[in-house]
């Protein structure tokens, strides 16, 4: 979460945030490792899982979403995508509680009601995909 805000509002490279976020924390090498590739997977595909969140969140101007909301819904939707360990419903209840913790009383019910729709979109994509691919 530090690295994707600290690239958010420095505008850093991946590499710089990286090196002087992740590796400079005091968590284990193993929870450096996700997170490292939580944060460049997330910043890789930045305009798609953004383009998820503008689908859900209609009756919102994306700009206006408070920076930190879009960050955890960003991360999340990223673990939908990208991480097949780890459950969706795993991906929301983390979402929740960080959005609990460090942003505003409303956040977590925002984070929730998006990251529900974004799934079920993403539910939807692939099992229309997996029926095209039977016919």
């Amino acid at each position: 979460m530090q690295a994707m805000y600290a690239s958010e509002l420095s505008g850093d490279s991946i590499q710089h945030v990286a090196t002087t976020v992740i590796d400079a924390s005091e968590i284990s090498p193993e929870l450096k490792n996700f997170a490292r590739k939580l944060f460049q997977t997330s910043s890789l595909h930045k305009s798609e899982l953004d383009e998820y969140i503008k689908k859900k969140s209609e009756n919102w101007d994306f700009e206006r979403i408070a920076v930190l909301d879009r960050l955890i819904i960003r991360m999340a939707i990223c673990e939908f995508l990208y991480f097949e360990d780890i459950p969706p419903k795993v991906s929301i209840s983390e979402a929740i509680e960080i959005a609990k913790k460090f942003s505003t009383s409303d956040s977590s019910a925002f984070v929730n009601g998006i990251l529900d729709a974004v799934l079920h979109l993403i539910s939807d994509k692939l099992a229309n995909t997996s029926d095209s691919t039977k016919e």
